[in-house]
């Protein structure tokens, strides 16, 4: 028994090396046959105490690496796959708030630079954008506003 409860320890700060992960995400791969849920939920309550596992830090660090790239719908959508929830959740959004239309913007600086000319330019940039997971309503202050750049 002491060596298994050795080997899901192993194998869960394995995958807390490779990159962050949720509560729900570590709990679905480290369940298997060989341990019960209880098992791991002792882990798992015992890496959080530690700050080994954060789905705060999870958050933070997907928003990072979604700034100037992806909308706040898209980051959300992935955070609430990786099982996040509540108040992590939550700040999330907040933050992805904030930076929307900054984000919206420089994805729009790179991809096109310029001011659409006709209802179809001006069409397939909102489309663009929406499908980075842009609000319409960051998309209409970009389009709308782009005399910064």
């Amino acid at each position: 028994m002491a060596a298994a409860a050795a080997s899901l320890r192993a194998r869960a700060l394995r995958f807390l090396a490779a990159r962050e992960h949720s509560r729900a995400e570590l709990k679905r791969k480290l369940s298997g046959d060989e341990h019960d849920t209880a098992e791991i939920d002792v882990l798992l309550d015992e890496f959080e105490r530690k700050g080994w596992l954060s789905e705060q830090r999870l958050a933070e660090q997907m928003i990072d690496a979604a700034r100037g790239r992806h909308g706040s719908r898209r980051v959300l959508e992935r955070l609430r796959e990786k099982g996040l929830g509540g108040d992590a959740l939550e700040a999330a959004a907040q933050a992805l708030q904030r930076q929307e239309i900054d984000s919206a913007r420089a994805v729009w600086v790179k991809r096109f630079g310029q001011r659409a000319t006709t209802l179809q330019e001006k069409a397939k940039q909102a489309r663009f954008l929406a499908g980075r997971g842009f609000s319409s309503e960051a998309i209409h202050l970009v389009l709308g506003d782009t005399t910064d750049e």
